[in-house]
């Protein structure tokens, strides 16, 4: 359920520009892709699950071991229907950046990628210039075209779907080492790139101000 305070007109003209950009017919020069991160908690069962049986589920002790801490960076392509997750162990301003170098090799022949994301300090050409020369700074950034949320509104990226969906599908139990994290999450992104599942994007303009116009300040 979202909780809506008012709605100011930096809000809503981020709203807008986001919807807009989800409107839009598939453009392979130009993809939108939503980009965001999560932390994993690294968690080992102390004792061996018992494996599952003909009628019987996987059977898991209640207790278990931390293990540290991992980040699951994620790119999702909602009309492409390809995503990009990467599993780091942080999710500082230089993993940001490397990771969106990496994301631009993907996209050879593009243009420029129109990232959404949410205002996370990471997220901006400052991550860029402290990781890269100033040259490959600029020539990473010259390929990269920032969409920002409105702040209290990271449901506008489509990358919080892909994650809630990866959790149902894959990181949501227990598992111990980042090797095999690593492993589970590339696995499953390549299952869904083969199968060219997308998002249907179909919260618009128009829903937004029938849903959420008496909270707009203007």
């Amino acid at each position: 359920m979202w909780c809506i305070g008012k709605l100011t007109p930096e809000y809503i003209t981020r709203m807008y520009d986001i919807l807009d950009l989800y409107a839009e017919p598939y453009n392979p020069e130009q993809p939108v892709i939503g980009v965001d991160e999560k932390p994993k908690q690294l968690i080992s069962d102390s004792r061996k699950p018992i494996p599952m049986k003909p009628g019987k589920l996987e059977r898991y002790d209640y207790e278990y071991e931390r293990k540290g801490k991992a980040n699951i960076f994620m790119a999702v392509e909602p009309k492409g229907g390809r995503r990009f997750p990467k599993v780091t162990w942080q999710r500082t301003k230089q993993d940001f950046a490397l990771y969106m170098k990496e994301l631009l090799m993907f996209y050879p022949y593009a243009e420029k990628l129109r990232i959404v994301c949410d205002n996370l300090n990471t997220h901006f050409e400052g991550s860029f210039y402290e990781t890269f020369d100033k040259n490959e700074a600029d020539r990473i950034l010259s390929r990269l075209e920032f969409h920002y949320t409105p702040k209290h509104a990271s449901w506008l990226d489509v990358a919080e779907i892909e994650i809630g969906i990866m959790d149902a599908q894959c990181t949501g139990r227990r598992i111990g080492e980042i090797t095999a994290l690593k492993r589970e999450v590339l696995s499953w992104a390549k299952r869904r790139n083969k199968e060219r599942q997308q998002i249907d994007w179909r919260f618009t303009k128009q829903m937004a101000d029938e849903k959420l116009s008496k909270h707009y300040v203007i």
